[in-house]
């Protein structure tokens, strides 16, 4: 929930409620999870890792923990989430910024940019830009909502501009003169689940953070599933479906 490039609706004040339940959500938990097997996989060492929408850094804390000796950079379209960031990782380097503007060139091993892109009516341009700051062989990460089925007002309140379908998102990517070279749709064994309770938000009022009040022990269901995902990923399996699309790319 991160850069916009124009009509920027999404609330500043969402990063107080992030920052209390991130650490303790099973989507967040999982999540970062994914990404830290994605880059084990695909980055052999890192030098500098950049997170272009890195909201209130939670991704970069996991990635600074994991990998220590690397320079670790976020960038945010509000100050707000940058504040909880640089509380979360004082070691890095963070700048407020929109990503349909950013100028660096080969400055970065690996980028990533989760659950920033649907958010941005410039996508592409902004793809454009990650491609040409990443350094020769480096590596573009990446994940976005899936499927434009899903839609429901909790993409509304999260304004979001789009839920990408793989096509769409491999084009783009590869447009930008990435390689792709993994991609897979997560949130797959909860998609039934998911997809009745979109369907249950299209008709109601809801509550915006009425998914991070769930009981705990829902909530530690929901993540062991995704953690038996997870095992099913590193097996080799990739989904066909999911609530989300993860894609992994290098630059030539």
């Amino acid at each position: 929930m991160s850069e916009q490039s124009k009509h920027v609706y999404f609330s500043p004040s969402a990063f107080v409620e992030l920052a209390q339940h991130e650490r303790q959500n099973w989507w967040f938990r999982s999540r970062n999870a994914l990404i830290l097997w994605v880059m084990e996989r695909y980055c052999a060492r890192i030098n500098s890792f950049l997170e272009v929408g890195c909201g209130t850094g939670f991704v970069l804390e996991a990635v600074s923990e994991r990998y220590k000796e690397a320079n670790i950079f976020g960038s945010e379209y509000f100050e707000e989430g940058l504040e909880f960031a640089r509380q979360r990782v004082p070691t890095a380097s963070f700048q407020q910024l929109d990503a349909t503007i950013m100028s660096d060139v080969e400055r970065f091993d690996v980028i990533g940019a989760f659950d920033v892109l649907e958010h941005i009516e410039e996508d592409e341009k902004v793809i454009e830009n990650l491609a040409r700051a990443i350094t020769s062989g480096g590596v573009l990460l990446i994940t976005v909502p899936q499927h434009a089925w899903l839609w429901s007002k909790v993409d509304e309140y999260a304004c979001h501009v789009r839920r990408y379908s793989r096509p769409e998102i491999v084009a783009k990517v590869e447009k930008a003169g990435i390689r792709v070279q993994y991609v897979s749709s997560f949130v797959s064994l909860l998609l039934p689940l998911m997809w009745l309770s979109r369907l249950r938000a299209r008709n109601q009022v809801i509550d915006p953070m009425s998914e991070f009040k769930i009981p705990r022990w829902l909530n530690a269901v929901l993540e062991s599933v995704m953690n038996v995902e997870r095992v099913l990923l590193r097996l080799g399996l990739r989904f066909p479906a999911g609530g989300s699309l993860l894609v992994v790319g290098r630059k030539a």
